[in-house]
């Protein structure tokens, strides 16, 4: 497969398929069914001249779109193709439901599409962490001279790679959110890795017991090594629940000393008891702390699992070291923006939970923390009872900072607090000179919201844009 070319031979030839959603992935899906004889109609709710304009381009390739109706099962339709973010619960499932129509989502196509000879896949989820791991996978497996690319929930989407054909990549390094993984049935990964479990998008999947059933399909069917976080006992049980191939390992990563069958931490080396000759005797050197950017614990956390699946796949120690060594994170991913006066000032834009929060926390001893934004529905008491002892002062921002302000005050009550009620384009640049006045030389400035960006800014990115152009001019002032 992987030319896209119609042939008689294509099961796809003369399927008729719906394509739920005119989203990136959604238009991805249609245009390589399309090209490989199906039938395919897209249907979205939106109506916008954005919509509009995207509907045309494929009209034009001779794909129907329907747009304003997402809930009606068009006739005839043999198997519905969904984007990741569409609901369980929408309309449109259950009428596919009730007319016995599989409904699977672009990941299960491109799984489809694969060849033979296919690239095999080592696959990453967890609540955090999944694209720095993923992007850290790459980097070590284009080190070992690998043709390779980080594909799935990042970057380009994964039926495009797919179809570049079965000898284009020698392995792919592929990030699974759950949603993908919940219409992704028949995925089975080379080797796989679950990073870590918090409550997070439960409003989609209904409950935490479903949100980790799928975040563990990622395990269904692994062939070499199911890789979960020896801290998070709730990814070691999805290893012990999964149905692998005879000969699977399970490889644990820890930040202390790695037992048999993990690679963990020893004197700032990280060290691999996994993928080597008698394991219960030997370890192997990998990198050093230092290799890793940036060098906090959680990264740290990362580059194990990302070492992990690049040893299941047989990749060189060198190359681990090389390719953590060349790896760069995106931006605002506790990314140091500057030091202002002795104060370091850092962007962990990305930290949109309290998950993700918690462990940028962990990475300082001293902080003026920044946070707020739009919670949903998370809770904060754990977060500030376990970071309490950290903070010198805290600047809270955004439309759920009372629930911030009442953890502060049940768990941190000694710990000053400044509550910015204020959501102009200005808001950002007062909120970091509130932090700045607060903060003492040595201390780090900490904007890790724990909270989405939506109430104030486009996105996490904009956020961090804000944050940084505040801190530049703070450093100018101060010149």
């Amino acid at each position: 497969m992987g030319s896209g070319q119609v042939t008689t031979s294509s099961p796809w030839q003369g399927k008729n398929i719906t394509v739920a959603g005119l989203g990136v992935s959604g238009i991805s899906a249609a245009r390589a069914l399309a090209g490989l004889g199906a039938s395919v109609t897209v249907v979205d709710g939106g109506d916008s001249d954005a919509h509009r304009e995207r509907a045309a381009l494929l009209e034009a390739e001779r794909i129907s779109v329907r747009l304003g109706d997402a809930e009606t099962l068009p006739a005839g339709t043999d198997l519905v193709v969904t984007s990741p973010g569409w609901k369980p619960t929408s309309p449109l499932f259950a009428a596919a439901a009730e007319a016995g129509v599989d409904v699977v989502g672009d990941v299960e196509i491109a799984w489809r599409l694969r060849g033979p000879g296919a690239a095999p896949w080592l696959a990453i989820t967890g609540t955090n962490g999944k694209t720095t791991t993923t992007q850290m996978l790459a980097s070590i497996l284009r080190a070992a001279g690998l043709r390779t690319a980080a594909v799935g929930n990042i970057g380009t989407p994964i039926v495009d790679v797919i179809l570049e054909g079965d000898d284009a990549y020698d392995v792919l390094a592929v990030e699974l959110s759950s949603y993908q993984l919940h219409w992704a049935p028949s995925l089975r990964a080379h080797s796989a890795a679950v990073l870590n479990l918090a409550p997070d998008h439960l409003d989609w999947h209904g409950s935490m017991e479903a949100y980790a059933h799928d975040k563990g399909r990622i395990y269904e069917g692994n062939q070499v090594a199911c890789v979960y976080n020896v801290a998070d006992k709730a990814t070691e049980d999805l290893v012990r629940e999964a149905d692998v191939e005879e000969g699977a390992r399970a490889i644990g990563f820890t930040l202390g000393t790695p037992g048999p069958s993990q690679l963990g931490v020893v004197d700032g080396i990280l060290v691999d008891r996994a993928f080597v000759d008698n394991r219960q005797k030997n370890a192997q050197e990998l990198a050093e702390v230092g290799d890793v950017n940036p060098p906090a614990p959680h990264n740290i956390a990362n580059a194990l699992a990302a070492a992990a699946l690049a040893r299941a796949f047989g990749v060189n120690p060198s190359a681990v070291r090389d390719g953590l060594r060349a790896f760069t994170p995106d931006a605002h991913r506790i990314a140091h923006v500057a030091d202002v006066d002795g104060v370091a000032y850092v962007d962990d834009s990305k930290a949109t939970n309290t998950h993700a929060a918690q462990a940028s926390l962990a990475a300082y001893e001293s902080i003026v923390w920044m946070a707020g934004g739009l919670a949903k529905g998370a809770t904060f008491d754990e977060l500030v009872a376990g970071s309490a002892k950290r903070l010198r002062g805290v600047v809270l921002f955004g439309q759920d900072r009372a629930l911030i302000a009442e953890a502060l005050a049940r768990h941190a009550p000694q710990v000053p607090v400044v509550d910015l009620d204020r959501t102009d384009t200005g808001a950002m640049s007062a909120a970091v000179q509130e932090a700045a006045r607060l903060a003492r030389p040595g201390d780090t400035v900490l904007m890790a919201p724990a909270c989405a960006s939506m109430d104030m800014f486009t996105n996490y990115n904009k956020r961090g844009e804000a944050f940084a152009d505040a801190v530049r001019a703070l450093g100018s002032a101060s010149v």
